[in-house]
């Protein structure tokens, strides 16, 4: 099919015309990183499966997007947070009592500063979780106004904790652990660039499927573009992921590596880029992860070696997870 371009004439209308440049763009690869970024010292993904953008003059909130981070940040992170923000909300109240005077909160014995700050500490603590133990209580209107005001705080607060958290548990995650090193092995009768990945949770991974892309520098008309080449595979996707899985693209006279060398991939900054997505069995939700390596993350004339141990035990056969990274030497082809 020819592309038309359009022109503008005099009588201002639009004429369009066939135009072999509009044809070239539409069928140019791109996965979405555009031809400019040019930065040989900069990967487009990084190991973590994260895109290498920083984004400037965004407003306030959106490069804050809470809900976001809440979400999906490490649960370390989360909780030291949420016990973050459970310290401070009491603090903050604590305070608010010593300052209208803990006189106005019957049952305080100890009457020196510590004494008055722990105890509305407590009490604060009580009113925001709705314990309310009872032998401490506002007996004026000011007190029971703030303490009205922190039990709001306090049912709001552990409604959004309990919301998050149910959100972190029922958000699926694809567990993949990715070699850290892809490997450019001989196989059968050519060469062949590689990696590995395995499942390093107990749950089923179904309809896995694969695709990876050569991002690669390139000169075009004297300046250098970012090009974005597809890699067969010789199998992208399985039915299941019980075990580990090597991805191979052979190299043949089609491949874009054909005639590659190190220093080769190391001009044109070239990066693998990897795009998996599978059905967890758990949740029957789609997931997925990224991964990339760069011209300086794979080793030539290296194959994986096996993580399988050769032998059954309680008729279960046994792979150690260790050997994902594992290489040994293999002369190329």
């Amino acid at each position: 099919m020819k592309a038309r371009s359009t022109t503008l004439t005099q009588s201002g209308n639009l004429h369009g015309g066939d135009s072999k440049l509009v044809l070239q763009e539409e069928q140019r690869q791109d996965l979405g990183f555009g031809t400019k970024l040019n930065d040989p010292y900069s990967r487009l993904i990084n190991k973590d499966g994260s895109f290498n953008i920083r984004r400037s003059n965004e407003m306030f909130w959106d490069r804050i997007n809470l809900y976001n981070r809440l979400i999906t940040m490490g649960w370390p992170q989360f909780l030291a947070l949420v016990g973050l923000f459970y310290l401070t909300v009491n603090l903050f109240f604590a305070g608010i009592y010593l300052l209208v005077g803990a006189e106005n909160l019957k049952g305080i014995a100890d009457l020196t500063l510590y004494g008055r700050f722990w105890n509305s500490f407590f009490f604060s603590a009580q009113t925001l979780t709705t314990v309310g133990y009872g032998h401490i209580y506002p007996n004026s209107f000011i007190t029971s106004t703030i303490s009205s005001f922190e039990s709001l705080v306090g049912l709001l607060a552990f409604a959004l904790v309990t919301g998050l958290l149910y959100g972190r548990f029922s958000r699926p995650v694809a567990h993949i652990r990715f070699a850290r090193q892809a490997v450019f092995a001989p196989y059968l009768d050519v060469n062949a660039w590689m990696f590995r990945i395995i499942n390093t949770r107990s749950n089923q991974l179904i309809d896995v499927e694969v695709e990876v892309s050569l991002s690669r520098l390139e000169m075009h008309k004297g300046v250098k573009q970012r090009r974005y080449y597809t890699l067969n595979l010789e199998r992208k996707k399985v039915t299941f992921f019980p075990t580990n899985w090597t991805l191979v693209h052979p190299i043949t006279d089609e491949s874009p590596l054909h005639g590659c060398s190190p220093e080769d991939l190391a001009e044109s900054d070239a990066e693998f880029l990897i795009l998996l997505r599978a059905i967890d069995d758990t949740f029957s939700q789609m997931v997925h992860a990224r991964c990339s390596y760069r011209y300086d993350e794979v080793l030539w004339g290296q194959k994986y070696q096996p993580m399988f141990d050769g032998s059954s035990r309680q008729g279960l056969f046994a792979i150690d997870l260790n050997l994902l990274d594992a290489t040994v030497p293999a002369p190329l082809n």
